[in-house]
């Protein structure tokens, strides 16, 4: 009987040490994933190529899209990643008319350029930061003394948060982050909002 507990014991000693260095390779090599949330424009002057829209809103919305990176362990629980995006918002424009003018600005979508930088807390579970490049494509309507003007135009930025993220399965994993953008430069004021929910799926 004594033996049979020892085996027992080893057996699942041994099965314990195989799991957590498994569930940590998920955050390893490349991956694709979805996400989606929630997110708000906080606009100001926007400068664009047809002139400054004059918005002073803010507005609440939903947004969705998909990621595509890459995961990197170059030390015992550190994660480093890569990582590109192309968001979409749903019910996002924002306008703003006055006496003698108009403005609206309709955020149609965007992507992103970023790096992270995570611990693994433990076997399954990452903690990680993230920065990096935004850009918005937007359609553009102004109306003032030079007349009315429609048009698009792309909007830089930068990017920083962070989130969590858990290892589901070996190959699955799902994340919440909260991140803030801002798109401004120059005589533009435009402060972005989100938290996202993902599941990602590591090869």
């Amino acid at each position: 009987m004594k033996h049979l507990a020892l085996h027992l014991s080893l057996g699942a000693a041994l099965a314990a040490g195989i799991a957590v260095p498994a569930a940590a390779q998920t955050f390893e090599g490349p991956y694709v994933g979805a996400q989606a949330g929630w997110s708000q424009n906080k606009l100001g002057p926007v400068d664009t190529d047809l002139g400054t829209a004059r918005i002073g809103d803010k507005r609440d919305s939903a947004t969705a899209g998909i990621f595509v990176g890459y995961n990197i362990q170059p030390a015992a629980g550190v994660v480093l990643s890569a990582e590109g995006a192309v968001n979409f918002g749903f019910d996002d424009g924002l306008a703003r008319s006055q006496k003698d003018a108009s403005a609206a600005i309709n955020p149609e979508y965007g992507f992103d350029l970023g790096l992270r930088a995570g611990y693994l807390v433990t076997g399954k579970t990452l903690v990680y930061a993230r920065g990096g490049y935004e850009n918005v494509r937007t359609a553009v309507r102004i109306l003032d003394l030079e007349g009315p003007r429609r048009g698009k135009d792309n909007l830089d930025g930068w990017s920083v948060g962070g989130g969590v993220e858990r290892a589901v399965t070996d190959r699955v994993s799902a994340r919440v982050e909260y991140r803030y953008s801002d798109l401004g430069g120059g005589g533009t004021k435009w402060d972005r909002h989100q938290v996202l929910a993902g599941i990602a799926w590591h090869f």
